[in-house]
């Protein structure tokens, strides 16, 4: 019976040691707010809907580590979006991230569906971290998520880090054909924090281009500089990006390259539980032969914290266009398609609650 006793008094422990080098999290969030849009793109154009995800994508999620010794850790992320207001999975299922690797002194590298390091940068750039009316990848151009990527990360250097990302194509006889190539360095230490990603990426698409004539594969190359500064009553940010997008050379000389420049400045004024935040952002077309192709966005919003969980959300954003531009307008034809609607306005607001577990 003693024997008994003890055997299983050392499983016990051996179990628990076990399980305090590894752990599995199940974390979420749950965002659901009123959306008015009036894109201006016809009569009756206006909007009323009641949306998932207007300040932060909804999600269910399932990360974990495990302690494999001497520094040395496992590592994985499986996230899923999810339409709070339907119930429904939102796109395919752990679309928004999929990932294993390994951590340690070396730093981090990972393997799976993973964030663009122009993604990662913008969501602590842009004062309203890429989400609400504000978001300022409604004008930037940004892949959010990246397919096939490995990604390594270093550790922090007294503040510094650099990343590089390669999301595999996977086309056979040609390893360029739909890959992404991205290198970031970022300087994040008390009240600064400032970052710069260069990112090719082989048979993206391109629309801002009123001179072509179909939806066409490109190779596009990016650079985005930016970065915020905590003077503790404000908070200041500002980007810049610049976008270049080469075409095949099956198309007309006039229509083979596209070039943009893309600015934001923007403040986040913490007011108690709360805080204000607003930006400009202005795209400016430098395609050859293009004119009255550029576009602005004014943003306002305002954010009140229930409690480290819940918060309160509004805000609001005009874009207005050039004759020559069409972003963020849209109407739908017969078939149910897109389709763009050059020189209109639009005007976003939204009001809700973000809850996170």
């Amino acid at each position: 019976m003693k024997k008994s006793l003890l055997a299983l008094a050392l499983m016990g422990a051996f179990s628990g040691a076990a399980l305090a080098q590894s752990s599995v999290t199940v974390y979420g969030l749950v965002d659901m707010g009123v959306v008015r849009d009036d894109n201006g793109a016809a009569t009756n154009s206006t909007k009323y809907s009641l949306d998932s995800g207007n300040q932060s994508g909804s999600r269910l999620g399932f990360k974990g580590t495990e302690d494999l010794g001497n520094g040395l850790k496992a590592n994985f992320v499986l996230e899923m979006g999810l339409k709070a207001d339907t119930g429904a999975s939102d796109g395919t299922t752990f679309g928004r991230q999929a990932f294993v690797g390994l951590s340690g002194d070396f730093g981090a590298v990972n393997f799976g569906r993973q964030k663009s390091l122009t993604y990662v940068a913008s969501e602590s750039i842009d004062p309203f971290a890429v989400g609400l009316a504000g978001n300022m990848n409604r004008l930037f151009s940004t892949v959010t998520r990246v397919d096939n990527a490995a990604i390594y990360t270093t550790p922090n250097m007294s503040g510094f880090s650099a990343a590089a990302l390669f999301g595999f194509g996977e086309k056979a006889g040609d390893n360029s054909k739909s890959s992404v190539r991205s290198l970031a360095g970022t300087y994040n230490a008390g009240p600064v924090f400032a970052s710069v990603v260069y990112e090719k990426a082989y048979d993206a698409t391109l629309s801002f281009n009123p001179l072509l004539t179909s939806a066409m594969g490109v190779r596009t190359e990016k650079t985005l500089v930016g970065g915020s500064y905590d003077f503790s009553v404000v908070k200041a940010h500002a980007a810049f990006e610049q976008l270049k997008g080469v075409s095949p050379a099956t198309i007309t000389t006039a229509e083979k390259e596209e070039k943009a420049n893309i600015y934001m400045v923007g403040v986040t004024v913490p007011v108690g539980a709360g805080a204000f935040l607003a930006d400009y952002t202005k795209f400016t077309n430098k395609t050859a032969g293009v004119t009255d192709a550029n576009a602005q966005q004014y943003a306002l919003g305002y954010t009140y914290n229930l409690s480290k969980r819940t918060n309160l959300y509004t805000s609001y954003s005009y874009t207005k266009n050039d004759s020559n531009s069409s972003v963020n307008v849209y109407s739908v034809d017969a078939k149910g398609a897109s389709v763009a609607n050059f020189g209109k306005s639009d005007k976003l607001f939204n009001v809700g609650i973000r809850h996170t577990f």
